[in-house]
């Protein structure tokens, strides 16, 4: 049984302020289910040239010709099947997971340590979360240690989280201390939750033939200019199976979400579930690990469609493994990613 690392730190006394505060990023999601607030979302989500990276009047003409006008209705409809009387699945995790890490940092520093979420896109938006901080701390702000909930990093989405904090960092007279998490693709803790959450799945749920780990895709080009994603996707499944004892022929990774005409980095989740399915594999486990938080991608895409797609080539069984969300252990891993981060000399930090 593969165990979520202890981590134990010597607590603190109680401080009359923290000595840092956390700032998750999340990607975002609509507010609700609907054309409008779809179409709000997307444009947002798609006019980020990080996200899309292409000649910019072609692709004013075809967002705003062909994507905004028709999209957001078929795009509601799958939120839709997935949306809670909470809300957005994906907000609701990340809220759940913020409170899940100010609560295990509490434990170990003995004090309140604030922990914020905001979105790169949608709300609760990056910019007034940020001014709320400084505002908060005008004469002496504190260490702010950053972490995008997006472990393998890619530009199109930690980079465009950067882009994002220092626009509006830029704006504020009296800069924090800014600690950037850049990703934690290979970071042990995060390997350990995620071969934990597995092996948790296999006890009470039949193993399946294959595992596969399902990851986000980018398109080739981006890989092909040195976005590091691609492989930084390989790093973690590799960890991960390797913690488990899996041989090469027990897991396999593929990439999910593409969208498009243009190639994007292979192999496709889609065409391998086909695949595995007319090959006679009759069940399968899927984890989505580039996914800090369930969402539609995975909720949708791969509980919903994904099961279509492999009882349709002839599978049995798609069981899905869910995201780290806010189990103890993820929050745990994300606890020790923040300490190490920590500015250790700072006067109210006690190591």
């Amino acid at each position: 049984m593969v165990q979520a690392q202890p981590f134990t730190h010597e607590a603190a006394a109680p401080q009359s302020a923290a000595p840092f505060e956390v700032l998750l990023v999340n990607l975002g999601t609509p507010t609700e289910p609907s054309p409008p607030a779809i179409r709000r979302y997307l444009k947002a989500f798609l006019q980020d040239t990080r996200v899309v990276n292409t000649s910019r009047w072609l692709w004013w003409l075809v967002l705003n010709g062909f994507i905004l006008p028709f999209r957001p209705k078929h795009v509601a409809k799958l939120y839709k099947s997935i949306w809670t009387d909470q809300g957005s699945p994906l907000l609701v995790h990340s809220q759940r997971l913020a409170d899940q890490l100010s609560l295990t940092l509490r434990q170990q520093l003995g004090q309140t340590v604030p922990v914020h979420l905001a979105m790169t896109y949608g709300t609760p938006a990056l910019a007034p979360v940020i001014q709320n901080i400084a505002k908060a701390h005008s004469t002496r702000p504190p260490a702010l240690i950053v972490l995008p909930l997006f472990p393998q990093y890619s530009a199109t989405t930690t980079g465009a989280a950067f882009d994002a904090i220092a626009r509006e960092i830029g704006t504020i007279p009296n800069l924090p201390t800014l600690h950037f998490i850049r990703s934690y693709a290979e970071f042990d803790p995060y390997i350990c939750a995620l071969a934990h959450s597995i092996q948790s799945h296999w006890e009470t749920h039949p193993r399946g033939e294959k595992l596969l780990f399902s990851f986000h895709g980018i398109p080739a080009s981006y890989q092909q200019k040195g976005d590091p994603y691609p492989e930084e996707c390989a790093a973690t499944a590799h960890r991960v199976a390797e913690k488990l004892g899996l041989s090469n022929s027990d897991y396999a990774l593929a990439f999910q979400s593409r969208f498009g005409r243009q190639e994007w980095v292979k192999p496709y989740t889609d065409h391998l579930l086909a695949e595995w399915g007319q090959q006679g594999i009759r069940s399968i486990d899927v984890i989505c690990p580039g996914f800090a938080a369930d969402c539609l991608e995975t909720l949708e895409e791969i509980t919903i469609r994904g099961t279509e797609q492999f009882h349709t080539s002839g599978g049995k069984t798609l069981n899905y493994i869910p995201c780290l969300n806010d189990q103890p252990t993820h929050a745990e891993a994300l606890a020790q990613l923040t300490l190490r981060h920590t500015p250790h000399s700072s006067p109210h930090f006690k190591s």
